[in-house]
């Protein structure tokens, strides 16, 4: 059965701050460790009151400080927002500070709105189109030192910091099948070129030092509960906050409310629910379904976990669920397998 990891934005709930964040995304991982998932990922994001991985490394090491097996990273960092070289002596260092543990995953969109955008690129013109020269400049920092070389990445040469690919689109789709890199998809709020990024990304995949074949990962919001009903509550969270950051309004992660048709207009639903369509929420029997339909639809090397839960003991239960799901897959293959 394909590995199971999560994708944490450090939601920041209303009545809440940063540092409970913090603190939410540490037990996330603590529990993600304990039952068996393969990674705990971090994505950057700027000026959104409801989300705090802004400083992604720095959360990156908070968060590798409190677990000691799972391994934790970027999903991503936006590479455009930063010289390639300060990303690599930043994840050197969490690399060297845990050993086998550090993922490197790379954004070509800036994260955030585009005012913000020209506040952290300065010259936007010319990020975006760097972007391939930028990836390759920042593997050649992880490869070991040549003799005479001028630039280094201290620490980072000779480290091998695995960098994967993110997007949702077929750009990165691309990028990641010509330099043999592997590629993660943003389908949990942009589902749209799914099918066709997966297919040009295997169909197009040249073997690299990095990897020998394809490995793609997709990823997919989770809300689990005891009842369809209650998962469907838990679930408006997330899509009041789609609604709002639409609206040009970002702000604290909503609490849930019982009727989300009493929030969006006729015209916001339809986007709304497509952008989130890539979504399994319900009960485990329900959720179970779900999950197994979408990995027989994208056939993944791994699935990624998401959701912005305002209540972390609701996220943490919803998250024991994803792993009996799992668990429950995970047994079925095998049947099929010795069957």
């Amino acid at each position: 059965m394909i590995p199971f990891s999560v994708l944490d934005l450090c939601p920041v709930p209303e009545g809440s701050r940063p540092a409970d964040a913090f603190r939410n995304s540490v037990r996330l991982a603590q529990l993600a460790e304990k039952l068996g998932f393969t990674r705990f990922w971090l994505a950057e994001h700027h000026n959104m009151p409801g989300i705090a991985s802004a400083a992604t490394s720095l959360v990156i090491g908070h968060v590798a400080g409190a677990t000691s097996t799972i391994r934790v990273g970027s999903g991503g960092v936006m590479l455009p927002n930063h010289a390639p070289l300060v990303i690599a002596e930043q994840f050197g260092t969490l690399a060297s500070l845990y050993p086998g543990r550090i993922d490197l995953g790379l954004g070509r969109a800036p994260g955030t709105d585009m005012g913000t955008a020209r506040a952290l690129r300065r010259d936007m013109a010319q990020a975006g189109e760097h972007f391939p020269r930028d990836v390759q400049e920042l593997m050649g920092y992880f490869r070991p030192v040549e003799l005479g070389q001028r630039i280094q990445a201290v620490p980072g040469g000779g480290l091998e910091v695995p960098i994967w690919l993110l997007g949702s689109s077929l750009y990165s789709a691309e990028l990641a099948s010509l330099l043999g890199l592997p590629f993660a998809f943003a389908s949990h709020f942009a589902p749209g070129d799914m099918m066709e990024a997966l297919d040009l990304y295997r169909r197009n995949f040249q073997p690299s030092a990095a990897l020998a074949k394809p490995h793609a990962m997709v990823a997919i919001n989770a809300f689990v509960a005891e009842t369809d009903e209650e998962a469907k509550r838990l679930f408006t969270s997330q899509q009041q906050a789609f609604i709002n950051l639409r609206r040009g309004r970002p702000g604290l992660l909503p609490a849930p409310i019982d009727d989300i048709d009493a929030y969006w207009s006729d015209a916001e639903r339809p986007g709304v629910e497509y952008a989130l369509s890539c979504s399994a929420v319900g009960s485990p029997q329900t959720v179970e379904r779900q999950i197994r339909t979408f990995l027989s639809a994208t056939r993944p090397d791994e699935l990624m976990i998401t959701g912005h839960f305002h209540d972390i003991e609701a996220r943490l239960r919803s998250l024991e669920m994803v792993a009996g799901i799992r668990d429950r897959l995970e047994a079925a293959e095998e049947i099929v397998l010795k069957g």
